[in-house]
């Protein structure tokens, strides 16, 4: 005979899954938790931005630009620290939990594939804001003083993740995790030295600038420059290109992703 305080639900199992939002909360949580643990992420995302800031703050004005040179570097390195967590590590991390069979698996769970994606996305902001923190309390203490609006700023960071971000899933879902990890570092490298990112568009060969002017590097790091260099209010031209790119890749990557 089943007892009275079984039946009113002391013990009495109870299936089903948790609430949509705590499934979302915990897996956040555990990418976030995963990245901090990872010393490879860390030097991308943390150790790399700040030791670019602090060795170019010192570059001549001439090769920036500007003087001081950490007013036109720092804008930069925001836009660095995006294109490191959203595409590089994302792209390599992704990657990795794919040839493990990770994602097959979370996806088939009450989570769902669009829940991981949501808390890996949500993971990527929480990463980045951390990084936009301890880069700006830097660039502060080498004299960096910004100008224009933080709100325009921060939306172009967004949309610079967004761009980024379907790149790098666009990586991580179509090669293999070692093809992924080799593309993902090649092209942060190539980007970072002639990609528009610290060093402006307009200080390199002529050449070159209509099509480095093109790539969502250059429009994130020379609209953050608009921004809070300039003190322009709204980077028009930058954010489209920044949305084409993240338009584009996103419905690339949704079409062609392969989960396992």
């Amino acid at each position: 005979m089943t007892s009275s305080s079984t039946v009113s639900g002391g013990l009495s199992p109870c299936p089903g899954a948790a609430p949509r939002g705590r499934i979302l909360r915990t897996q956040t949580l555990a990418e976030i938790r995963m990245t901090m643990r990872n010393g490879e992420q860390l030097l991308l995302t943390l150790v790399i931005p700040l030791l670019v800031l602090v060795g170019l703050s010192h570059l001549p004005p001439d090769v920036v630009g500007h003087s001081p040179a950490i007013d036109a570097v720092a804008p930069g390195v925001l836009a660095l620290a995006v294109m490191s967590t959203a595409f590089t590590g994302l792209a390599i991390a992704t990657g990795f939990e794919r040839r493990y069979g990770v994602l097959r698996l979370l996806g088939s769970t009450p989570l769902g594939r669009g829940g991981l994606l949501a808390a890996k996305t949500g993971a990527v902001l929480a990463v980045e804001t951390v990084q936009v923190v301890l880069l700006v309390v830097v660039a502060k203490v080498l004299g960096w003083q910004p100008v224009g609006s933080w709100p325009a700023a921060v939306l172009l960071l967004v949309l610079g993740t967004a761009a980024f971000s379907a790149l790098g899933l666009l990586l991580a879902g179509t090669l293999r995790a070692e093809a992924t990890l080799a593309a993902a570092n090649g092209i942060y490298l190539l980007l970072l030295a002639v990609g528009g990112v610290v060093i402006p568009v307009d200080r390199l060969p002529a050449a070159a600038q209509p099509l480095v002017a093109a790539l969502p590097s250059a429009a994130l790091g020379d609209g953050l420059r608009d921004v809070l260099l300039r003190g322009s209010a709204f980077p028009a031209g930058p954010s489209v290109v920044l949305v084409i790119w993240a338009v584009v890749a996103g419905v690339v990557t949704s079409r062609v992703f392969r989960w396992s």
